[in-house]
């Protein structure tokens, strides 16, 4: 069975995790596996969006093989956190948007992927947390510091200290996802946004994404002159020139990503 399985079509790829009787755990071959993927679509010019999303309705991901990792030595233990840090920053650093579509559980790991992707939307059953402490370690693939930035280091903390489980509604609340969902609309709520965003000029998507992901860590001086030079990049563009002219014309443009 395919551990990692991907589907391109019409410019959108799902990247599902395809181990549900593990609950989508990652162990040393998956995020192999998933690397491979990962580094594809970062060159798959065609490509507009990507959602990622768990097989089966029980998991998103639960984080670590912890059956795995108990047959792991430290230096082998060190590889995975490696290895798995890695393959999540290589997603959060995707050209492309990334819609994470949580299907069920999303502990440990398994929220850690779902932070580095832009958008998250979970259905109404999942249960999420990032629950390391209670497993005597901490977060490991950026959970400590993607969290914070996303909903405040007070907040952070208490649901890393407490290795707290909250529902899909609780974390809406606090700014984890920015949709709930019925479980029947899941996936097709996640293709809508991408559809949203694909009809969109492809190169000016992944400009403006890149000075929001580099900009909004530095000091604003910094952040704007990340902005002017995302938008020099796109000056050139067959794309800008193509909107110009449907304006004109009072038709939709045919952006090609050129």
């Amino acid at each position: 069975m395919e551990k990692v399985k991907l589907k391109i079509e019409n410019h959108l790829a799902v990247v599902t995790i395809n181990r549900p009787e593990q609950l989508n755990c990652f162990d040393y071959d998956t995020l192999l596996l998933l690397e491979e993927v990962i580094d594809g679509l970062k060159l798959d010019k065609d490509t507009r969006v990507v959602i990622i999303t768990g097989a089966g309705e029980k998991a998103f991901s639960a984080g670590a093989d912890l059956r795995e990792r108990r047959t792991l030595n430290e230096k082998e233990v060190r590889r995975n956190v490696n290895m798995i840090r890695d393959v999540f920053t290589k997603i959060e650093e995707l050209p492309q948007p990334t819609i994470a579509a949580i299907n069920g559980y999303a502990l440990g790991g398994g929220l850690e992927l779902a932070l580095v992707c832009d958008f998250r939307m979970a259905v109404k059953e999942a249960t999420m947390g990032l629950t390391e402490v209670s497993w005597g370690i901490i977060p490991g693939a950026g959970g400590t510091q993607r969290l914070s930035r996303l909903i405040g280091t007070s907040k952070a903390k208490e649901l890393i200290l407490t290795a707290r489980r909250i529902d899909a509604a609780q974390a809406f609340d606090l700014g984890i996802i920015n949709r709930v969902v019925e479980r029947s609309q899941l996936l097709d709520s996640a293709i809508e946004l991408a559809e949203e965003i694909k009809k969109n000029a492809p190169l000016a998507v992944t400009q403006a994404k890149f000075a929001i992901n580099y900009g909004s860590n530095a000091d604003v001086n910094t952040g704007l002159a990340i902005e002017a030079k995302a938008y020099e990049v796109i000056i050139p563009t067959k794309d800008r020139l193509e909107a110009l002219e449907a304006f004109k014309e009072k038709r939709p443009p045919n952006f090609k990503g050129e």
